[in-house]
């Protein structure tokens, strides 16, 4: 009995591991699968030549000395990007988008620039438009000085990586292909070429927005933000040119956490403003690729959310979730001038450049706030 116990085991062991083996060699076959979805050729033109393989970086990366060099003369901050105007009332249409890749050199903040990866130059990319129904043909062009593969994603999109699996493409490619908007909502689009977070972390992202037949209700003021996390090389906030770091993206140790791509980006004559009575509606994504986001409005109280960006409607709501490559729409009437600061409520991340400002401007109404007796001390948050 002890003899035939021990066997019993033993066979189990050997079993155990057959599946363990056969689990392994399984999960490696889906990643070459997955792979290889994103390496089909576009559609609409002719076969491209083959792209060549991402290098992935080494584990050793570079020390503070050799990866910061002097800020480019004439580096400056990106500019806000294109906002395409609200669909209205019209029937489904064929539209044309195109995007262009632009790779540049840009400041994050006033002492330190980096390499950044975007759609139309700007980040996030294009705040684009269409109403559900349409059928869009899109075309992305990497233009010949590019050094990178890129390619886009748009989770608007049903089909084969919302369109990454036909539009990669090297330096001096193009792609297209063409979709039926089937779900409204607001959603991010943004690259997917390996290494898929690299891209997004060096600015590939963008939110497109599919309206309902008859368009969105009306606002008085519309807005775009998005939030997205960077990783360099050299220290916190280093000054100089600073290199892209692998090491922290994978341990999700962001340097900087922006709003717009950079430190300030919608301050000063970039804020966001309005007046007393009227309705803002923001659109807000994050692009990550690691982070999620706490998105509130200090001082004021979001009357319409609409979750994730989808169809279901929360009303009154403080602070809301916003997931990594995930989007959400709110709407306030503002009653109160002053100036009101978005955040991302993991308020450690305000250390690292995740702040905007609304300035409210008009007529003060006591009945809904007054200072009786204001404190004499600065309260930045």
């Amino acid at each position: 009995m002890r003899t035939g116990y021990w066997l019993l085991i033993i066979l189990g062991l050997f079993v155990l591991g057959g599946v363990l083996a056969f689990r392994t060699n399984l999960s490696n076959t889906q990643a070459r699968a997955y792979e290889a979805t994103f390496t089909a050729q576009p559609i609409g033109s002719s076969p491209a030549a083959p792209v060549a393989p991402v290098v992935q970086t080494p584990s050793t990366e570079p020390t503070a000395s050799e990866s910061i060099e002097p800020v480019p003369e004439g580096a400056q901050r990106l500019s806000l990007p294109a906002v395409a105007p609200p669909i209205g009332a019209r029937e489904a249409q064929d539209l044309h988008i195109d995007i262009e890749v632009k790779e540049v050199t840009a400041l994050l903040d006033d002492n330190t620039a980096s390499t950044l990866w975007t759609f139309g130059g700007t980040i996030p990319g294009p705040l684009l438009r269409i109403r559900q129904g349409d059928t869009v043909e899109l075309k992305l062009v990497n233009p010949q000085g590019s050094l990178m593969p890129h390619s886009i994603d748009l989770h608007a999109v049903t089909g084969p990586g919302g369109g990454a699996a036909v539009t990669q493409i090297g330096p001096g490619q193009e792609a297209i292909f063409k979709f039926q908007a089937l779900n409204l909502g607001v959603y991010v689009y943004h690259c997917a070429t390996p290494m898929i977070p690299m891209h997004i972390a060096n600015g590939m992202y963008g939110l497109i927005v599919v309206e309902p037949p008859g368009g969105l209700p009306p606002v008085d003021r519309e807005y775009y933000v998005m939030e997205g996390d960077y990783y360099l090389n050299g220290g916190f906030q280093p000054d100089g040119l600073s290199t892209f770091s692998v090491d922290k993206l994978n341990s999700e140790e962001p340097d900087f956490v922006l709003f717009n791509g950079s430190v300030g980006a919608l301050s000063g004559d970039n804020a966001l403003k309005a007046s007393v009575g009227e309705t803002v509606r923001i659109f807000f994504g994050v692009g990550g690729p690691n982070l999620v986001s706490s998105f509130h409005v200090i001082g004021e109280i979001f009357d319409r959310v609409f979750v994730e960006g989808g169809s279901l409607l929360n009303e009154n709501v403080q602070t809301t979730l916003v997931p990594a490559g995930g989007a959400v729409m709110v709407e306030f009437k503002v009653q109160v001038p002053g100036n009101y600061i978005l955040v991302d409520h993991s308020l450690g991340r305000l250390n690292k450049g995740a702040a905007g400002y609304l300035v409210v401007e008009g007529a003060e109404d006591p009945s809904i706030f007054e200072p009786i007796q204001p404190g004499n001390l600065s309260t930045d948050h």
